[in-house]
């Protein structure tokens, strides 16, 4: 059974599905699970809401708030204009860092109910969605909407009348967007404004799942992104945009996906990267690691130092292209590096497997059951700890079955995420504890009245953690297939959607396998290559990580218009790679003028010590070394 349709199962099994219209197969309704209330027009509907019809046209001031009800759950916040160079804040202190607005713009603050009711304090209780519409004057709106995805678990001050959202995502914040680009963008809090205590939101305090909770997360607050933006266009403007787009990156890549499976009508083109989808199976998949280092090797994590010095082993194993070492690995799927043979890894005297004898006299050296536990984060979840040979299987099985679960990190990546010494990524252990359903599971920030997180995920065996990938599975129906692994895109490939969707083969958050094993899904259920060429593209990075470049640390930060980053624990590797507006403006292309992509062009900045360019092939061609200067993109071609 694939996991497309295993979901649609569970989605049968566990939801009273509601007849709205719209998309699914096996007589399954995926619209009916955001429910028929809050303005669920979809994009045709959306134009007559919102004073679309008044004589009068909305301006930047207080008659939105009494012009603008589209429907009894949806309430204005917040009116608010800005001229080019404000500092953009509302009550906030202006620092050095605050941003400014770029351009003349009009903030709408809106909740859309009915949220979640329940007791004060309890962090599933919920006003309601809470979106962050920016709008440009009128002389300046190039007729598009440009909405922009979430990060981790969501939530923020979306919905706060005395903070903006500065959240920079995958496709920058949507002040920035609506100030440089001139579109009409929006952000959203996903239903809940608490972001210092991770999944909390969705577990009722009883400990059950928070059905409405899920909703607003998973499906319900893209929808109205698209419902909202566009009634108040219409409103503002006069007229209805030409063409609507979203852009995402991690979560904001599931709720990207989410769009086109279920609401296909409310968006023309969708730019994915990295995408959280089989949200429940990676994010389980995350605290595997941490699970091998608690089972396997006592609790003691290996250092930082230790585990990068394995990485860069394996990236040094697998990195020669044209007789010279890239500094990156173009096709991890094809390394086959074993850790537990290398002898300049393994601690001088150490056995290792196949006779290796160890050599290394570092403090950064590693015995043979850490060599073996790095094998296992490369290799993949597996419901019993074992972990294949890599000669005979890299765990890249793009159908994983028997005991592998799910794939892992790719080797080189950056194990700092999952494999850190400090704690588990903490979304992880928060999914393991919604799974299981019991808070005591997660960390000590998920907080609930049955009880609070005590790390007592250390505890868990490998058994014990499949199980929870199991009740993920289960469980979509009722969180509102939050994996957003739908396969049957039929009905937004009709209307003439267009979909790029790219992720780095060296994401140190999220396997590239899930994005290979999705775009197959779609192209089994819509027949073959040619008609999922024709509206859906996806890019694989060498050495592309999780996010941005970061002036000062961390995976995920920078503005809208930087690079990507180096992913890999080479920190010298200097990798071409693309830049997101080139992404973006190739979507554009596709969606406006018909110009199909194809090979991409990546390079590296002008500031690099060593010049290097590639292609970026779209799957499943491959970038391929033909002949000449490995550093030229000259010498490859997409095969």
């Amino acid at each position: 059974m694939s996991y497309g349709m295993s979901w649609v199962f569970a989605v049968a099994t566990a939801v009273a599905v509601v007849g709205c219209g719209g998309g699914g197969s096996n007589g399954v309704d995926l619209r009916g699970l955001v429910g028929t209330s809050t303005g669920s027009g979809g994009a045709g509907g959306a134009g007559g809401a919102g004073g679309a019809t008044q004589s009068t046209l909305l301006t930047c001031d207080d008659s939105i708030k009494s012009g603008y009800k589209p429907d009894a759950d949806t309430t204005v916040l917040l009116v608010k204009a800005f001229k080019k160079g404000d500092p953009l804040v509302l009550t906030e202190p202006v620092t050095a860092q605050t941003p400014v607005a770029a351009n003349d713009l009009c903030l709408v603050k809106l909740n859309v109910g009915p949220g979640n009711p329940g007791p004060a304090g309890a962090p599933s209780t919920s006003a309601g969605i809470g979106l962050e519409v920016w709008l440009p004057t009128p002389s300046n709106w190039n007729q598009r909407v440009h909405a922009v995805g979430s990060g981790g678990w969501g939530g923020g001050k979306e919905g706060s009348t005395t903070e903006i959202q500065n959240y920079l995502n995958a496709g920058g914040s949507a002040a920035a967007v609506a100030g440089t680009e001139g579109a009409v963008s929006v952000s959203t809090d996903t239903g809940h404004a608490d972001t210092a205590h991770g999944g909390s939101f969705a577990m009722n305090p009883d400990g059950t799942i928070s059905g409405a909770q899920w909703r607003d997360f998973s499906q319900r607050s893209v929808h109205q992104m698209a419902v909202q933006t566009k009634a108040l266009a219409k409103a503002y403007y006069g007229s209805a945009p030409r063409y609507a787009y979203f852009d995402g990156g991690s979560m904001g890549g599931r709720q990207a996906f989410n769009a086109p499976q279920v609401f296909p009508e409310d968006f023309d083109g969708i730019l994915v990267a990295f995408p959280a989808i089989n949200w429940n199976r990676f994010i389980t998949w995350d605290l595997y690691p941490q699970v091998v280092f608690q089972r396997d090797l006592g609790g003691v994590v290996p250092t930082q130092a230790q585990q990068d010095l394995v990485s860069n082993a394996a990236i040094n194993a697998c990195d020669t292209v044209g007789g010279q070492h890239l500094g990156y690995i173009l096709d991890p799927s094809q390394c086959r590096y074993d850790a537990t043979k290398d002898a300049q890894v393994l601690c001088n005297g150490v056995a290792g497997n196949g006779g290796v004898v160890g050599t290394n006299t570092t403090a950064t050296c590693v015995t043979l059951p850490q060599a073996t536990a790095m094998n296992k984060l490369w290799y993949g979840m597996t419901s019993d700890g074992s972990v294949a040979d890599p000669a005979v299987d890299t765990g890249w099985s793009l159908n994983p079955s028997g005991a592998l679960r799910w794939g892992g990190l790719s080797r080189g990546a950056g194990t700092y995420v999952v494999a850190s010494a400090l704690a588990p990524f903490s979304i992880a252990s928060d999914v393991v504890a919604l799974e299981l359903q019991d808070p005591t599971i997660a960390d000590s920030a998920f907080i609930n009245a049955t009880g609070n997180g005590q790390s007592l995920w250390k505890n868990l065996s490998y058994a014990q953690l499949s199980n929870a990938f199991d009740r993920g599975v289960a469980l979509q129906g009722a969180m509102f297939n939050v994996d957003a692994n739908y396969p049957d895109l039929s009905a937004f490939k009709a209307r003439g959607g267009k979909i790029i969707h790219y992720h780095g083969l060296a994401d140190i958050a999220i396997p590239a396998q899930g994005s290979i094993y999705y775009y197959d899904q779609v192209r089994t259920k819509l027949g073959g290559q040619a008609a999922v060429d024709s509206f859906y593209k996806l890019y694989l990075i060498p050495s592309m990580g999780h996010g941005f470049t970061c002036p000062a640390g961390g995976f995920f930060c920078g503005d809208f218009t930087d690079g990507f980053v180096n992913g890999s624990t080479n920190v010298a590797a200097n990798p071409p790679l693309p830049n997101r507006l080139q992404m973006y403006a190739a979507l554009r292309d596709w969606v406006e003028k018909g110009v199909a992509p194809d090979a991409l062009p990546a390079s590296t900045p002008a500031s690099s010590p060593v010049a290097k360019s590639m292609p970026i092939c779209a799957y499943p061609k491959k970038i391929t070394f033909v002949s000449g200067d490995p550093l030229k993109a000259a010498s490859y071609a997409c095969q």
